[in-house]
This record gives structure tokens, sequence and C-alpha cells, in this order.
């Protein structure tokens, strides 16, 4: 059962003394801050942050690789690694026991991403597509980027409430009031929680945490990694400890942030026109059905030039929830064709064990005799 810390979660300030830690907790929980932050920089193969510098024209960043898997790991190893949520890798590779991929299977690493509509600007956090996007300001002289997160989203029935807010404050080593529904939650569920979870690796907020201006929704880190990409928060967006880390002390406080749900997005690469497409939630209701949906967000990537569609295309990864980016230019090669050109590369990390299973940024990855993995496109 994931923990989250929402809606109701919030920092408790160091003087407030009713909830106050000793100076020995507060140690242990700047220390394991401290240490997860270099275990990550010390962390063997790609760098978690997905950068990639904004086009010039069109809206699709990134690209596909595959990796050779080693029996040892499971999909949820190879997806933390390269930085994909939990579905991501699991919806690119149906056919895939996630759990006991066999040995040298061939896995689709989908780190090609359509960025979500403009503005490009702070913060945009799709819930439809469970991914974050941050748009940093560039320096001088520098060309514009964009780093990109899975993301955990809201569970059934605790949507995450869409619009426009700002990171108002940025909090190390949060501790978290219980909200009472979720208390009451726990309880019937025979899982009881404590009213008050101090800091630490095992907190549900992680140990770095963005505040919005939207009462109680955070952007944070988590103790329950391997439920990122998926449902599992009351509201909040997860990140991984890494992910989160890697931005924490960079970005300012006042960035905009924008939410929305945009589960079909469609981007341009060389004239031809991808189509993404995540199945709706359903806390989400539309007027529209999810191939209007599709296709309204077609009509506007195509703002009237006269560029054919292959709508049989269209009509099956809508149905499919095709999360991977996939051609839907008339006469585009198809997808399947593109995958199997790409040739496998070996994943040599054995998986990241127990250890990786905090809120704590995951130790060094220990490598399997073989060739290092390349670091993948658009990695830092």
């Amino acid at each position: 059962m994931s923990i989250d810390a929402c809606p109701a979660a919030r920092p408790i300030p160091s003087g407030r003394r009713r909830f106050a830690l000793g100076p020995r907790a507060c140690a242990i929980a700047v220390a394991w801050l401290a240490a997860g932050l270099l275990l990550m920089a010390a962390r063997g193969g790609p760098a978690a942050a997905a950068t990639f510098p904004l086009p010039e024209n069109g809206s699709l960043v990134g690209a596909l690789m595959v990796v050779a898997a080693n029996k040892a790991d499971t999909l949820f190893d190879i997806a933390r690694h390269y930085d994909l949520g939990s579905d991501e890798i699991t919806f690119s590779n149906p056919a895939v026991d996630p759990w006991l991929p066999k040995q040298d299977e061939r896995v689709l690493v989908a780190r090609e991403f359509v960025l979500p509509p403009k503005p490009w600007r702070g913060i945009v956090a799709d819930i439809g597509a469970r991914r974050l996007y941050y748009f940093p300001v560039p320096a001088a002289g520098q060309p514009a980027e964009v780093i990109t997160f899975p993301m955990g989203v809201s569970r059934d029935k605790w949507p995450t409430p869409l619009g426009a807010t700002r990171v108002v404050a940025k909090v190390r080593n949060p501790s978290w009031i219980v909200p009472k529904s979720i208390l009451a939650e726990h309880a019937q569920e025979g899982d009881p929680l404590p009213a008050v979870v101090p800091p630490g690796p095992d907190n549900p907020m992680g140990l770095l945490a963005l505040r919005t201006g939207l009462p109680g929704i955070f952007i944070h880190g988590t103790s329950r990694p391997w439920g990122v990409g998926g449902r599992v928060s009351h509201g909040c967006m997860h990140l991984y400890p890494e992910d989160i880390a890697s931005v924490f002390q960079s970005l300012p406080v006042g960035t905009p942030v924008r939410i929305i749900d945009q589960p079909y997005l469609v981007g341009e690469r060389d004239g031809i026109l991808y189509l993404s497409a995540h199945e709706p939630l359903p806390d989400y209701p539309s007027a529209e059905n999810p191939l209007q949906r599709a296709t309204d967000a077609i009509t506007q990537a195509l703002a009237g030039r006269p560029i054919l569609i292959d709508w049989t295309a269209v009509q099956r990864i809508v149905a499919e929830h095709t999360t991977v980016p996939t051609p839907i230019s008339l006469g585009a090669p198809p997808l399947s064709a593109s995958i199997a050109a790409i040739a496998a590369i070996p994943y040599p990390f054995a998986p990241y064990g127990i250890d990786a299973n905090t809120a704590a940024p995951p130790p060094p990855q220990t490598s399997l005799a073989g060739p290092a993995a390349p670091q993948p496109p658009g990695s830092d």
C-alpha cells in the first residue's frame, strides 16, 4: 500500500515546540540527505535526469533505445535506471514479464517524449501523461532546455487540482502531519499510521519537497520509489528521490507551475506527426470520447497545414493506449519497424536492491560482467 503525504501535508517549522525534533533526529535526517546526494553523484551508469535542448521546430525530444535484459533485473530496475516510470516501462513492453524478463530479452526504453502544450516555462506537470517537465530559465548565451521526470500521480478519488500556481517554498527534511481522512483510511485497511511522521528515509514525503500555492499540494520525493509513474498519491506529485535532488538546489522559489490533464499528446519532428496516447483518468472526465480528444489534439497540431493523417493508425493508438510516440502521418514508417531496427545494447547493472527502497537517492548500482551501458540520448 503506497503512503502519501497529501492533501493536508505540510512541513513542521523547527520553532514549533509541539513537533520539534531533537538534535539527534535532525542530524540523522540531514545525514541521510547528504549521504543520498553523494551516492547519487557517484552512481554508475547514465545520469538520472533526462535533459534535452528545446527543439527549434516541432515538439518531440529524445530517442528510443532497446536494451538486452539481464534475468536478475526487473523492468522496474531498468525503468529507474533510465528515469522512466513504472507504467511507462510496462506499457511499452506488454509482452515482457515485468518481474521475470528473460535473459537478453529485448526491452524498449522509450526515452522519447512529446512535450506538453505551450507555454514552455517553469514546471508543467501532466497528470494524464504521468510526467513532469521543467523548463529552466537558460543562462545568458546558453540554449533553452527541458528536464523531464516520471511522476507518481493521484489515486482514484484523490484528484490533483488542475491549473496555474507557483513554487512557494522549498522544504528539506519535511515532517508529515497525516490528514484525518488518510488516518481513517489506513486504520480501516489495517495499516495504521502515526499522527506525525518525522523526517527521515521512511517519510512518505521524502527528504525534499516543493510546496505549491495549492493547499496541501507538494511536488516531493517518496519513500516508495517503485510507485513513481503509477497512481499512488492522495493528490501530490511523486518523483524519484534522485530526480528531485537533481533540481532542488537550483530551482528557485517563485517558479511557475502549471498542472494539466493531457492524455493525448501530438508531437512533430522533421515534418512527421506523432501521437502518444495515455488512458484517461476517471477523475478528470471529459465531454468528448477518447478518439475525439485525440482528434482535437491532432487538429490543433496541424494548424491548417495539409499533412495527411493515417486515421486508422490513430484509432488503433487510442484504443490500445500506446504511450510511445507513434507516427501518424500517412506513409510514415510504422513504429514496430523502427523498434525492430534498433540494435539492443547490454544492460549490465545488478538490481537496485532493498537499500534503494527509501526516500534517499539510491546507492551506486553494481555493474555485472560485460560492457557498460552507454548513456541514453538526452542525459547530462
